[in-house]
């Protein structure tokens, strides 16, 4: 037995860590859900229709039950019965794409209609393209447009629409008025990983091996479709190649165990990439309308910002694209809604910073236009609408310091120097400018579990169904844990991604390390006062487990949220409208930093992908078959190694909240946030000319800078 032990650590959370994990990542010692191996494994291969409307008349499946290897195909006449009448994990009904094989309706291009099951991947696939699936199609609609008669106002993860004042007064008032649309196009995650599941039974439960977000998520969706009990459905993810909001619950993983079920062996499902553009959910196009009138000191009497998104034929999901200007600034009258439009077209799903993505380049691409018309630094004008509570919930702010932001931003980037005025600067071919945008992003957290033992040998375990999706969240945990428990974090051992560990808070909204965080330091403290009245630990160890249900509903409503400034100088050429974005600074407030090597991964990343969504993403559906055209990396562009120059983040103390004891707000989403809208304010302030919509390609530099009236 081992003496009990509290002995002070060096204290590790603000301090610089490499990954723990990262020696195995770089060596290859790190396996991916589609590289574990199985005995007696099969593979899955998923045949998607070819027509964006219709029904499957028949499918011609002798053939490719007689090639080499090809174990069973199912499809919707001999496919298990799945369950889909039950509120599912985010407390909504089941996306019935989930449903597989219960039908021969075909609502978009890209459905799973078949899965062809073979002894090798190699083998799938082939019986999967050589499957003659005979359809009757129907006339299909995959037209989003901002006049979209059938649009209508829809609640999602927030509530459709939020007003106070009256809007038309308002802006009758108003010495300034902006009145504009902003338009972002479909977007797609394009994370490093595929999505690959392998399902098996063992011993009466079943097993999935996965790539998620959530283990606990996948392991109730899963227990519901299936109707098992609970305990009968074990999920594992441990290393995740991204997710960004994509990898919940998703069909490869029904057709695994389907065909787990039905052959009673090991069963894979990769999604191939072009299967992902269809299969994984991605993010709304969306159109966006923001007016917004102010008196000529640039306060604002009237905000108004309407935003639209499309949904599939069999599952509403709404990009909630005015969520940021609930909260960003104050007006007396203030109307906000977010509609949808329901079309022949997969369901869109969450992805990173939904909502505050696309609706923060409306937003402050709106507020630049504002400054410009009242003759005000885009800076100032923020710090004069800077508001002292929610601007429509009254609730109190905890934490913002959004002007603090702005303030070390504009000091760092240089912003005193900058020539207000569009398109003096000039260097040769290249005309330069600079801009800048807020961002913000909710700060939430989810109840979790956890487990912490105290081993014989003086090491600590953590057990916890968190998931890793590429963050450092497994480090972050490990430092948690560490100063919690008063050790060194080379004396603490963090085992994630099991839904055998308990009901845990998914990896996304920027809520997962704040809400783990907060069930290891709940149990470590518990086991803390345990440690101390006992002399000796056992061999089998001592172990305590936490629950933070009640202590975060028991929290009273405030708006929490991490914020940023974002500053961008790009560089444009005016003989083919090039633009490159030759330095971006980002400055945060996101409450307790617990490991800034990979926060500061985080927070770069995002403006990454903000320069990306600027200047590169875009996904076009062809109205003829209703799919996408270049629907893999070749056709959809995203920013590379030669598109990225300077980039810097970092962050100021975002203040203390008493009422929270991990100090965490979360930083996986608010890089992004903003980012986009730098870039275009500083394209405006470099040619004089606007752009809103993305991405601002240089075929629209060009268009726009022809039609300017000195052009």
């Amino acid at each position: 037995m081992t003496t009990a032990t509290t002995a002070k650590g060096a204290g590790s959370v603000g301090t610089a860590h490499t990954r723990v994990e990262g020696r195995d990542k770089v060596t290859g010692a790190a396996r991916y859900a589609a590289d574990i191996p199985f005995t007696e494994l099969a593979h899955g291969w998923l045949v998607l229709s070819t027509v964006a409307r219709g029904r499957i008349r028949s499918l011609e499946t002798g053939p490719v039950l007689a090639m080499p290897g090809v174990l069973t195909v199912l499809h919707h006449h001999n496919a298990p019965h799945v369950e889909t009448d039950y509120v599912g994990g985010l407390g909504t009904p089941p996306d019935p794409t989930l449903a597989l094989f219960q039908h021969d309706r075909v609502p978009y291009l890209g459905w799973p209609v078949a899965l062809v099951v073979a002894e090798t991947p190699e083998q799938a696939r082939e019986a999967a393209e050589a499957l003659v699936v005979h359809y009757d199609r129907e006339p299909h609609d995959v037209a989003f447009a901002a006049d979209r008669p059938d649009a209508y106002a829809a609640d999602g993860v927030r509530p459709s629409v939020e007003r106070k004042g009256d809007l038309a007064a308002e802006l009758a008032a108003s010495a300034v008025v902006v009145d504009a649309e902003y338009t972002t196009p479909e977007e797609h995650h394009s994370m490093m990983e595929p999505h690959a599941a392998t399902a098996r039974w063992d011993g009466g439960r079943l097993d999935l091996v996965d790539s998620n977000q959530s283990t606990t998520w996948v392991a109730g969706e899963l227990a519901h479709l299936f109707h098992l009990d609970p305990a009968a459905v074990r999920v594992r993810s441990d290393h995740v190649g991204g997710g960004f909001g994509s990898k919940g619950v998703r069909a490869h993983q029904v057709a695994a165990a389907m065909a787990a079920t039905v052959l009673q062996r090991p069963v894979r499902v990769v999604l191939t990439r072009r299967q992902m553009f269809s299969l994984a959910g991605y993010r709304s196009p969306t159109t966006q309308r923001v007016r917004l009138g102010a008196d000529a000191d640039g306060r604002l009497r009237a905000l108004e910002h309407r935003a639209l998104s499309q949904t599939s034929t069999v599952f509403q999901f709404v990009e909630p694209s005015t969520s940021a200007s609930r909260v960003m600034y104050d007006a007396d009258a203030h109307h906000t809604a977010n509609e949808v439009v329901r079309l022949d077209v997969p369901t869109p799903t969450f992805m990173r910073a939904p909502g505050e993505a696309p609706g923060s380049f409306a937003l402050e691409s709106a507020i630049d236009e504002l400054a410009e018309k009242c003759g005000i630094d885009p800076i100032e004008l923020r710090v004069r609408n800077e508001p002292a509570q929610g601007p429509v919930s009254g609730l109190p702010f905890i934490g913002r310091d959004l002007v603090g932001c702005f303030r070390e931003g504009a000091r760092r980037f240089g912003w005193a120097h900058r020539d207000p005025r569009p398109g003096r600067r000039r260097e040769g071919r290249w005309l330069l400018g600079t801009g800048t945008a807020a961002a913000s992003f909710p700060a939430h957290a989810m109840p979790s579990t956890a487990t912490v033992t105290a081993e014989a040998d003086g090491t600590f375990t953590v057990r916890i169904a968190a998931a890793d999706v590429g963050t450092g969240a497994r480090t972050a945990l490990t430092l948690v844990a560490a100063d919690a428990l008063e050790v060194p974090a080379d004396r603490v051992r963090v085992h994630i991604g099991d839904s055998d560990f308990g009901p845990a808070a998914i990896s996304g909204g920027s809520m997962g390390t704040r809400s783990w965080a907060w069930a290891i330091m709940s149990a470590a403290g518990e086991l803390r006062e345990r440690l101390a009245l006992h002399a000796d630990i056992p061999p089998e160890g001592i172990t305590v487990r936490s629950d933070t249900t009640e202590a975060i509903g028991s929290r009273p409503q405030r708006e929490e949220h991490s914020f940023g400034a974002q500053f961008a100088e790009v560089a444009v050429d005016a003989g083919t409208g090039e633009v490159r974005v030759r330095r971006m600074l980002g400055i945060f407030s996101a409450g307790r930093i617990v490991n800034p090597l990979t926060a500061r991964n985080q927070l770069v990343g995002g403006m990454v992908w903000g320069v990306s969504m600027a200047l590169h993403e875009e996904a076009v559906r062809d109205r003829a078959t209703g799919g996408l055209y270049g629907a893999d990396l070749a056709g959809y562009h995203v920013a590379t190694h030669a598109d990225i120059l300077r980039i810097e983040a970092d962050w100021i103390d975002g203040g203390d909240d008493a009422d929270d004891p991990v100090g965490i707000k979360g930083i996986g989403e608010i890089g992004i946030v903003g980012a986009a809208a730098a870039v275009a304010n500083a394209v405006w302030h470099a040619t004089g000319v606007r752009h809103r919509s993305l991405p601002i390609r240089p075929d629209r530099v060009l268009g726009a800078a022809a039609e300017a009236p000195d052009a």
